[in-house]
């Protein structure tokens, strides 16, 4: 057992009790939107720990390792999403949400389209959920295969007991405080890394040297790579469930915009780090078993040993902050959307809190079980972008622009979408037709057969 292990330990055991103290006395309304008191900086500082996670760190240091600068677009398209839900849908919903008492997506769903709409898009994400959070525990798993030699199993079920231990207590309302000392703890963290990891490996230009086109931020050989990724990443972080309604957590508008507007140019410029460190790690390691494994292995080797814990505590806490991101989607949709949308329209708050909790802890186990079956970041963060993107960016940004569409709109354009995603996924191998990946080939359907429905529906067609 290594020093650095114990002092992750240790560490991950420190927010544990932290968010268990902040989270001691929540009710309903402190679980699922904080109690709609957070400020522009709990908006910032709770948004960019969830986005920065897993995929973000791991998974585009991997795809910088493979494919160089191009992995930009990683966490460009997700900064480039998040300003447009900054300045467009992020304050309407909060309006929503305020206006009706909103405390999920799922609210908002039901009373756009009906419960059926609600119902399917809460299972489909639900579903596709568990592939992110499988992502944010195998990142968990890297970081403690380098720091301990712990397996994939162990390092996974770690991350899920540490992320569940504080999320049951107090939802957003502790997970956001816990955010906020996870976030101090990444940006120092990648900020050090950086140019020890540069320097590793010979200095900026000793390392393009040999990296051929992967200097080209352009470059992009397929739908979950390169500037392609926009069209995965971007509408994803518009829509996304997990951000709504960390937004609905806010106390005004202003806070809104300013909150995650500061998170989106965040984003952009965070970018840039995981990509480096993938080129570097190329330069010095150019046969790593697992591309996983590129940024701890690097981090590891490259800094000092003080320094190189405060690196793999920041990715450490990037994966567990995104993890409870992901926690308190499966817990909302599964509590609000399914048990009291679907199952018990009755349910007191107490109930419905208590399933939250218990959903909660069964998300996280099977998100073990998930992560087992795919095994590398990427391909586990691309199924759930993917799912999330085809079935909520049209009923979402139609539903707040469309006030005439109703539940045959709502139903048609998530069936629509699906369908199209899961057929040019399998026809094409998951490449898609060039530029029309099968995401926004779903994107795509479900956005005609939304208008073609409401066109026939309004006309009485």
């Amino acid at each position: 057992m290594t020093v650095s292990f114990v002092l992750l330990i240790a560490y991950a055991a420190l927010f544990i009790a932290f968010g268990l103290w902040i989270g001691r006395r929540a009710k309903a309304a402190d679980f699922f939107v904080a109690g709609r008191g957070f400020g522009a900086g709990l908006i910032f500082s709770t948004f960019l720990a969830a986005n920065i996670g897993a995929s973000s760190t791991v998974g585009a240091t991997s795809l910088g390792y493979a494919e160089g600068l191009s992995a930009w677009w990683w966490n460009g398209s997700a900064g480039l999403g998040s300003l447009i839900l900054a300045f467009s849908i992020g304050p309407r919903m909060w309006r929503e949400a305020t206006t009706h008492g909103d405390l999920t997506l799922g609210d908002f769903l039901e009373r756009r389209y009906g419960r059926a709409v609600r119902a399917i898009a809460a299972v489909l994400i639900w579903l596709g959920t568990l592939t992110i959070l499988a992502a944010q525990l195998l990142g968990v798993a890297a970081v403690l295969n380098v720091a301990g030699g712990f397996s994939v199993l162990a390092g996974c079920a770690i991350g899920a007991l540490v992320t569940i231990s504080y999320f049951v207590a107090g939802g957003l309302l502790s997970s956001a405080w816990v955010n906020l000392v996870q976030l101090v703890v990444i940006l120092v963290g990648f900020a050090v890394a950086v140019p020890y990891a540069v320097a590793y490996a010979g200095g900026w230009e000793s390392m393009t040297a040999t990296a051929g086109s992967r200097t080209d931020v352009w470059l992009s050989t397929g739908p979950a790579s390169g500037w392609r990724l926009l069209f995965l990443l971007g509408p994803a972080f518009i829509v996304s469930p997990g951000l709504l309604q960390k937004a609905y957590g806010a106390r005004d508008e202003r806070a809104v915009r300013r909150g995650i507007a500061a998170n989106g140019i965040a984003l952009l410029i965070f970018a840039c780090a995981p990509a480096a460190i993938g080129l570097a790690a190329r330069t010095v390691s150019p046969s790593i078993e697992r591309p996983d494994l590129a940024l701890p292995t690097i981090l590891a080797a490259a800094l000092p040993p003080a320094v190189g814990i405060v690196a793999l505590a920041a990715v450490f806490s990037a994966e567990i902050s995104s993890a409870d991101a992901v926690l308190f989607m499966l817990a909302t949709s599964a509590s609000r959307d399914l048990y009291r949308g679907l199952l018990r329209p009755a349910a007191s708050e107490d109930d419905v809190l208590r399933v939250a909790r218990i959903a909660a802890v069964v998300g996280g186990i099977s998100g073990i079980g998930v992560a087992m079956v795919y095994g590398s970041v990427r391909a586990a963060v691309s199924v759930f972008y993917a799912i999330l993107t085809v079935t909520l960016f049209v009923p979402v940004v139609a539903g707040v622009y469309v006030r005439a569409a109703g539940p045959r709109e709502g139903m048609a354009s998530i069936v629509a979408g699906v369908l199209v995603l899961a057929i040019t996924h399998l026809s094409t191998g998951g490449a898609g037709y060039g530029v029309l990946s099968p995401a926004l080939a779903g994107v795509v359907a479900s956005a005609v057969a939304f208008l073609v429905v409401h066109v026939a529906r309004t006309r009485h067609f």
